[in-house]
């Protein structure tokens, strides 16, 4: 494909793709931001909020077969900072023209790279802010951080229409110190990022900064332990996994990676090898949207919840990976390609990673009778990345095992947020981690929407709980109970939430498909640790987060649903997203499903998550149930030892 050279002096030849979900090229983003530039005549105080694929619809992607056309469009998001207004765009690549156009009054797009540097400038520079450093004895702003934290929706008349960020800062005491272990208490800037304008400085009075550093770099740890030994990770044959392009094929599984700014690593058309087909089990799965709600409601600490995917873009933060580090083994990479502010093509190299895993024991079984045991390993596939966000690193690992389970683990780290309090005082709503240093209390809710294809399109939605026959006819020795299932027919039915104590998990079963025993075949959610939201209902984060009020949801499949908190909750004033999809109540029984699945970490800091937390986890199952007729790892082969098989 050439994009027309009208107007410029240079070619740019498109690259060909394979398939119709592959991300947008280096070269793709370019032209998209330069023909929208020149068709909308667009001034230099522009922001590029986003320019992705638009995904095609679902039809093409199903029925696409190596060699057919395919048609290649992006969807841009784009900030006029001068006008102050946002924009939408379609831009064909192939017929090199902007389809549509649209102003889209009201709302705020996220909160971009390149606006993090130049907040952090211009409080930094500010002569109010500088005098509020003098007032606590710090004369070098440049030694300030300054993170932007999204201001949020809480009714302020004077806050309505400017694209507002709470600027938090924090002191260090020379170039490569962890800042956050002196947090400027009391001290926030409030800016314009549409106009850099500092638009007032919130001074709630003098907390001295804490006295103690909390630096955990290597240059600053003194001794390590030196009791560890080599521990070695071979493939001497290279890894069992085939890549080609965005395409991945490992021992029965078939995916394809993607990537988004909002969302980060995205799985697609996700299928497991089986009866001479490759059997569909998920179309598309991705972060949603997740929040962070503190619990200090002092000063305007009760503003702390930041929506790191859809006011941020976990995706443009994503890290690159460090084989040794972040990954060990035998690795394959994906680079992600992004766009920066200004448009142009940004590479975060080794977005995700991807590797195998031993895991333990597949299963085995020693019979005493004849002497014979028979033993598997397991393996798994390992599909991540890590984001951080400020303060925090999130880590989302999609696994992938050998009899048809999927994993989705979020491991979290980083450094917990602080704040400075006088010496002696005892904080209600945190934790005292060092010498006058708070951590708040607060939580982690992520949302995952999962758009199921559990053998086809048309699946239907069950609860299933463990319930004990009551004493009597039917259980004369009261120690009955069975797994009964509940059909989700409708939206409002299907908003839940868990009960470990009835083994509750959901079932996402084929409306025309069934086992070798006449079973539907089925998948199964299995909640891992969760927990609800401690905030009120009436609180903002609860009105702008409202799917955290929810374990899982259920819609129907609609390609415009992709977020959990809508396309723009970036100071939104809440109801968006999942409340305003399923209002209607539609029909959720034997149809294209999306599960909307919701885990909450709750985090009560420990003087053990300083300076640097431990990783925690949290997370779900996809499990098969009745998708098989039987254990599908029965030909998985005997692992080897140093005497021989791993068999008798």
């Amino acid at each position: 494909m050439a994009i027309s050279t009208e107007g410029r002096s240079d070619i740019t030849i498109l690259p060909s793709v394979s398939h119709p979900l592959d991300p947008l090229s280096a070269e793709e983003i370019s032209a998209a931001s330069s023909i929208v530039k020149t068709q909308r005549q667009l001034g230099p105080r522009v922001r590029f909020e986003t320019i992705v694929l638009l995904e095609p619809p679902k039809d093409t992607v199903l029925n696409f077969h190596p060699g057919d056309s395919i048609r290649r469009n992006a969807f841009i998001v784009i900030l006029d900072n001068d006008v102050q207004s946002t924009y939408e765009a379609v831009v064909s690549l192939d017929e090199e023209r902007v389809l549509s156009w649209q102003h889209i009054p009201g709302v705020q797009p996220r909160v971009m790279f390149d606006e993090f540097a130049e907040c952090e400038a211009a409080v930094q520079a500010h002569p109010e802010f500088q005098a509020a450093l003098r007032k606590r004895g710090i004369n070098d702003p440049r030694l300030v951080m300054v993170d932007p934290w999204s201001a949020g929706d809480y009714g302020f008349d004077e806050e309505k229409g400017r694209r507002l960020v709470l600027a938090r800062c924090f002191v260090r005491s020379s170039a490569t110190d962890n800042g956050y272990a002196r947090p400027l208490e009391g001290v926030t800037a409030v800016v314009d990022l549409n106009t850099m304008e500092v638009v007032r400085i919130d001074d709630y009075g003098l907390v001295p900064l804490p006295p103690t550093d909390g630096n955990y770099a290597a240059e600053f740890v003194g001794e390590f332990r030196n009791d560890l030994k080599p521990l070695e990770i071979t493939q001497p044959e290279g890894p069992s996994f085939q890549v080609d392009g965005q395409y991945v094929t490992w021992q029965k599984w078939h995916m394809r990676i993607g990537f988004t700014p909002r969302e980060g690593l995205v799985i697609y058309t996700v299928g497991y090898e089986g009866q001479g087909r490759v059997r569909p089990v998920l179309y598309r799965a991705a972060l949603s949207d997740m929040v962070v709600p503190y619990g200090d409601p002092s000063k305007d600490h009760y503003r702390k919840n930041a929506f790191d995917a859809g006011e941020y873009g976990i995706g443009s933060l994503t890290n690159s990976l460090s084989l040794g580090c972040d990954c060990l083994g035998e690795i394959h990479y994906f680079d992600a390609l992004v766009n920066s502010g200004r448009g142009d093509p940004f590479t975060i190299p080794n977005a995700v990673c991807m590797h195998e895993e031993d895991y333990g024991i597949l299963w085995k079984h020693s019979d005493w009778r004849t002497g014979q045991t028979e033993v598997r390993r397991s393996r798994r596939l390992v599909v991540s990345s890590i984001a951080t966000v400020g303060n925090y690193e999130y880590g989302f690992f999609w696994y992938f095992y050998q009899d048809g389970t999927i994993q989705m683990e979020i491991k979290l780290t980083g450094i917990v947020n602080t704040a400075a309090v006088p010496a002696g005082e005892t904080p209600q709503y945190g934790t005292l981690v060092a010498p006058q240093l708070n951590a708040h209390i607060h939580q982690h809710f992520f949302n995952f929407r999962l758009d199921m294809s559990v053998d086809g399109e048309s699946n239907s939605v069950y609860e299933v709980n463990t319930v004990a026959e009551p004493p009597g006819q039917d259980n004369p020795h009261g120690n009955a109970f069975y797994a009964k299932a509940t059909p989700l027919k409708s939206e409002l039915e299907a908003q839940r939430i868990i009960d470990p104590m009835s083994g509750r998990y959901w079932l996402v079963s084929s409306a025309s498909t069934k086992n070798a025993l006449g079973q539907p075949v089925a998948y199964k959610l299995m909640p891992g640790e969760n927990i609800l939201p401690f905030a009120h209902p009436d609180a903002s984060v609860i009105k702008r987060a409202g799917f955290m009020t929810k374990h899982l949801w259920v819609t129907p499949y609609d390609p415009d649903e992709i977020t959990a908190t809508g396309k723009y909750p970036n100071q939104h004033p809440g109801g968006a997203g999942l409340p305003e999809y399923t209002k209607n109540d539609r029909n959720v029984e034997n149809t294209d499903v999306v599960l909307w699945y919701t885990v909450g970490y709750h985090h009560v800091p420990r003087p053990e998550d300083w300076p640097i937390s431990p990783v925690a986890y949290c997370g779900f199952h996809l499990k098969p149930v009745g998708f098989f007729d039987t254990n599908p790892v029965l030909d998985v082969p005997p692992s080897t030892h140093h005497n021989g098989a791993c068999h008798s």
